[in-house]
Formats: C-alpha cells, structure tokens, sequence
C-alpha cells in the first residue's frame, strides 16, 4: 500500500452485512476493498483503502446502513499507515480446516462484472439455511452463487437472478426461515454489486 493512502477498518457483525456495507462504502466513495476478513466469529472486518477523506466517507456511510439493519459496528482511519501494520492488514488468508474456509475474502483477478442482482440470505442455523435456499431455488429463475459459513452456526447464502426474480427468492426464503422458526440475520438485495465486492464473492 502506498504511504500516499488511508487504512479504514471498518467491523460489522456478521457476513452479510458486511458485504451489502461493503457495496454502499464502493459506492459512497473513491475508496478501493482490500479485503473482508473474519474475526474468528460472526463480525467481519472490512478494508477499505484511499484518501483519508473518502475512506473515513465510505466508513460513516457504512456504519449508518449497519446500524439501520440493526447491525453492530465501528470503524477506525489510519491516516498512512506504517507498512508494517500495512502488510498485517493485507496479510494471505489462513484456512480454518474447521469451517472448510479462508478467514479473508481477498479481490480474485481478472473477475467479470455481473449485472445480475446479488441476494443474500443469513441465518443461524443449518435447517433453514437449506430448506430457503431450496424454496428459493424453486421459486422463481435465480441461480445458487454459494455458500458460506463464519462459525457460531451462522450460514450466508448467495443467489443470483435479475433484481425481480432474486427479491421474489430472497422474499420466499425470509419466509421459510420464519415459518421454521429458524433465527434469520438478514434478508435482501443488491440490485448492482460494485466490482469491488463482485471480485470478492464466489465465482
């Protein structure tokens, strides 16, 4: 990283959150996602870089989106890090054999930008995780882009579709949640991820 730029981190509980923060922060301001990283627990810990003034814009917007889905967060500047605290930062994602993941979500090159929308659905809990994403797939033409876990039994499905099929999906998928009663994180819809997220998800 450049002595030129800014470190914001930037912490939100749990994964889906953070990638819909994580879009909005893309979006608010010329900053640029190094990486999401696990906290070994549900927040994750998102890393944005660029002028002081954009990342510390990026992080407010996306501490005030967390907080109105109700989720914790905080947020810290590091106006040109020292590069030590740099290479910390951007350091290779570890595999946790226990999860079957990688604790950071990295850019992957040469990623090909999607104007599909992006639907997220997280629960705590297995169950509904897999009876939704099932209801989901049924209901309208949406395609499965992944699964992903962070521990504490937290599961974040990713599906795709155009924006009306993926909110139809996600919407069926929130209910199935409720009518198990399975405890359900969030539910919702990107409708145009940023390419900064879009190099981070699944492929």
């Amino acid at each position: 990283m450049s002595n030129s730029l800014s470190l914001a981190l930037l912490e939100v509980s749990n994964l889906a959150p953070s990638f819909i923060v994580a879009d909005a922060c893309s979006k608010t301001a010329n900053i640029h996602i190094v990486g999401i990283e696990s906290t070994d627990g549900a927040a994750q810990c998102i890393k944005l870089v660029g002028s002081v003034a954009d990342v510390r814009a990026a992080a407010e917007r996306g501490m005030e989106l967390a907080r109105q889905m109700g989720s914790a967060a905080m947020f810290s500047v590091m106006a040109a890090p020292l590069e030590v605290t740099s290479q910390l930062a951007n350091s290779k994602p570890a595999f946790s054999p226990l999860l079957g993941v990688y604790d950071s979500r990295i850019p992957k090159e040469n990623v090909m930008t999607t104007t599909n929308a992006l639907g997220l659905l997280e629960t705590q809990g297995l169950v509904a995780a897999l009876h939704a994403t099932d209801d989901m797939l049924k209901s309208s033409n949406v395609t499965l882009a992944g699964k992903e876990k962070i521990g504490a039994a937290y599961v974040t499905i990713m599906i795709r579709g155009d924006v009306a099929a993926v909110q139809t999906a996600i919407e069926v998928g929130r209910q199935t949640v409720e009518r198990l009663g399975g405890k359900l994180i969030l539910a919702d819809v990107i409708a145009r991820p940023h390419a900064d997220l879009a190099a981070l998800l699944p492929s």
